[in-house]
C-alpha cells in the first residue's frame, strides 16, 4: 500500500469549516448529487495533495495551490509536469466554495466539480489522462477503501474524483482577517489602513463625511465584499489594443466566442491577496504596489475596457494607504491551520 504524501500530514484539516458562517457570507451551494460528508472531504484532501494524479507522479493540486500562499504558488505562471510552464497565473482558492459563477480566469468550468477535472489532461499541468489516473487509483487498496467509505463504491471514475476534490475545496474558508475583526468590532484600523479603506470604498463621495473630496479608488465596484469579487469578467486595462481581436490571450472571449469578451478575465477575490503575488492572469505585477500603480494610471485603451478603469489621481501617501488596507484582508489562521 502506498503511504500518503508527507505534505498531507502537515496540512490535514487546513481551512476546515468548523465555525458558524458570518451573516454577510452568501451560503455555499452544495449540489444535490455531491453533498459534503466527512469521508468525502477527507478523500478530497488526500487526492488534492497526492501527485498520483499527475502523469509522472511529481505534481499534485497542492503543488500549485499551496496552503502557505493562500492556495496559490508564488509564480507568475504555473509550472506543471516536466517543468512545463503554463499560460496563466495560478488562482488562489480562498473561499472558492462561496463563488457560484463559472471558474478559472476564463470561466470555462461551471462549478468546482467540473473545475477539478481540467488539470489532469492539460499538458502543462498534470499532463496525463483520466483512464491512467483511475487505473493507478484502483491499484491502491487505501484509495479503494476511501472511495467506498465516501461514495459507497470502489468503482472509481473521474466524476467521483471531481466530487471529492470539490468537497475539500469547499472547506477552504477564510473569514478571520483584520478586516473581518474590524467588521465585528474586535479590532481597529491604523490611520493608514483607515485611509486605504476610504479610498477602496469611495468614502470621498460623502460631502459631509471625514473623507470628503478624497480621490476614489473605484475598487469595490469589481472587488465587492465579503469575498471581494463581483465574479464577473472585466478588461482592466492591462493591454492597449485598437482591435478586439489583437489580445494575445483572449480570455473569456475564447469561451464565449464573442469578440467583446476578448481580453476579459474573471475578477479575482482579494482575500489574502498579500500572500498571492504575483498578480493578474499572467502574473505581470510582482507586488501590490505595482497593482495599485497600474490602476492609478488608468490603464491602457481597449474598446471593452471597464468604465471603472480611469486615472485615479492618488498621491504616494494614498497609494501606500490603499496597499495597507489590502493587507488587512490577510487571514493568517487560514494558512496556518
Amino acid at each position: 500500500m502506498r503511504g500518503w504524501p508527507v505534505l498531507l500530514v502537515l496540512v490535514l484539516g487546513c481551512g476546515r469549516d468548523v465555525e458558524p458562517t458570518p451573516s454577510d457570507f452568501a451560503a455555499i451551494l452544495y449540489p444535490d448529487d455531491n453533498l459534503s460528508t466527512p469521508a468525502g472531504t477527507a478523500l478530497g484532501e488526500r487526492l488534492f495533495f497526492d501527485p498520483i494524479l499527475s502523469a509522472d507522479g511529481t505534481v499534485s493540486c497542492g503543488t500549485c495551490h499551496q496552503p502557505a500562499l493562500a492556495f496559490s504558488d508564488g509564480r507568475a505562471l504555473s509550472v506543471g509536469v516536466g517543468g512545463l510552464v503554463g499560460t496563466r497565473n495560478t488562482p488562489a482558492l480562498s473561499n472558492i466554495g462561496y463563488l457560484h459563477q463559472p471558474l478559472f480566469w476564463d470561466g470555462r468550468a461551471d462549478n468546482l466539480e467540473t473545475q477539478a477535472l481540467h488539470p489532469i489532461g492539460t499538458v502543462h499541468e498534470m499532463g496525463g489522462s483520466w483512464p491512467a489516473v483511475i487505473e493507478r487509483l484502483r491499484g491502491e487498496t487505501c484509495y479503494r477503501e476511501a472511495f467506498r467509505e465516501a461514495f459507497g463504491t470502489e468503482a472509481m471514475d473521474s466524476t467521483l474524483v471531481g466530487r471529492a476534490l470539490a468537497q475539500y475545496q469547499r472547506t477552504l474558508v477564510s473569514r478571520n482577517s483584520k478586516y473581518d475583526r474590524v467588521q465585528r468590532g474586535e479590532a481597529s484600523y491604523t490611520e493608514a489602513e483607515a485611509l486605504g479603506q476610504a479610498i477602496f470604498f469611495d468614502f470621498g463621495d460623502d460631502p459631509r463625511g471625514p473623507y470628503a473630496g478624497l480621490p476614489k479608488g473605484e475598487c469595490a465596484h469589481c472587488h465587492t465584499p465579503p469575498h471581494f469579487t463581483n465574479q464577473r469578467y472585466e478588461n482592466n486595462g492591462l493591454d492597449e489594443v485598437t482591435n478586439l481581436t489583437a489580445f494575445r490571450d483572449p480570455g473569456r472571449g475564447a469561451i464565449t466566442g464573442q469578440p467583446y469578451d476578448n481580453g476579459r478575465f474573471r475578477t479575482p477575490g482579494l482575500r489574502n491577496a498579500a500572500l498571492t503575488a504575483p498578480y493578474m492572469h499572467d502574473g505581470r505585477f510582482a507586488t501590490l504596489e505595482e497593482v495599485v500603480q497600474h490602476y492609478n494610471s488608468g490603464g491602457h485603451y481597449a474598446e471593452n475596457r471597464s468604465a471603472n478603469i480611469r486615472p485615479l489621481g492618488l498621491d504616494d501617501r494614498q497609494q501606500i494607504a490603499l496597499v495597507a488596507f489590502l493587507h488587512t484582508l490577510t487571514d493568517t489562521s487560514f494558512v496556518a491551520r
